[in-house]
């Protein structure tokens, strides 16, 4: 005698369900597929000629090798720092840990826009140490030391938030039999914890790449708009469409525009990967 599946209460009659994901298509279409739409085709408005030639200009080219320079600078910094600071919350127990974890989110509590402002408290013309680096002729706002600094603090808790689950949830057994068998410190890195960690890492790194690229307020604070100097991508779009240049706006976002869509898809891959891996554990 076969079972007939009774139907859960919590499961919406067949019309209620149609009309949810119509609606959640609707959304995603509106708030996501339209934007997107509308930057690519607004930049090929003129043809693709026009586009190659606004990248082409020596300020888009500028601002393209600034944006990368920064990342490039970034993302190393704060994969190591986020790897240490993971490590420590997720390995150890302290006087200050809980601090400690407080500070990691702390740049996604925290106005971009007042972080690019504490910055320049510190190290502005008229900040705290801006007359003694004025001095010795170190200059760190309307630099790329400051756009450095600013995307660091905003990008920072990118890798640790990545890195901190995994880690709490493999425990240390793996690395205290390494250290039992008589390896050092270094080799249980290399051999088994980064092994461990290696998806998450990624995930990691690529959020935080994908934000150090796009970063907006806080880089324009410290910025100061200098054209082939400190203007990133986001904040060569802003110049563009504040000259009324429409097509070379739109062309520099339909390239930040692809560069996020390539993180998406790579996104989902490590995804995958990670969700394999959890199946085989």
């Amino acid at each position: 005698m076969t079972s007939v599946p009774m139907p859960s209460a919590l499961t919406p009659p067949r019309l209620q369900r149609a009309v949810l994901i119509l609606l959640a298509v609707t959304l995603m279409g509106v708030l996501l597929l339209l934007p997107l739409v509308v930057v690519f085709s607004e930049a090929l408005s003129q043809g693709f000629e026009t586009v190659v030639e606004a990248l082409e200009t020596e300020d888009a080219r500028a601002a393209i090798e600034l944006t990368l320079l920064v990342a490039a600078i970034t993302v190393p910094l704060n994969t190591v720092c986020g790897m240490a600071a993971a490590w420590c919350l997720a390995r150890f127990q302290f006087p200050g840990r809980t601090l400690l974890a407080t500070l990691v989110e702390l740049p996604f509590s925290v106005s971009p826009v007042i972080s690019g402002l504490v910055w320049v408290l510190l190290f502005g013309a008229n900040g705290w140490f801006g007359p003694w680096l004025d001095a010795h002729g170190v200059r760190i706002i309307f630099a790329l030391p400051g756009l450095v600094l600013a995307t660091t603090f905003v990008t920072f808790p990118f890798v640790a938030r990545a890195l901190i689950p995994l880690m709490r949830a493999q425990g240390p057994a793996e690395e205290e039999a390494a250290l039992t068998l008589g390896a050092n410190a270094a080799q249980v890195f290399w051999h088994v914890t980064l092994p461990n960690i290696r998806w998450a890492l990624m995930y990691g790194v690529l959020l935080c790449n994908a934000r150090a690229m796009g970063e907006f307020g806080a880089v324009a604070v410290v910025s100061g708009h200098i054209r082939g100097q400190t203007l990133t991508m986001p904040l060569y779009v802003e110049a563009l469409f504040n000259d009324y240049d429409w097509v070379g706006a739109f062309t520099v976002a339909a390239l930040l525009s692809l560069l996020a869509l390539v993180t998406l898809g790579l996104r989902v891959l490590l995804e995958r990967h990670m969700d394999h891996g959890r199946g085989a554990a």
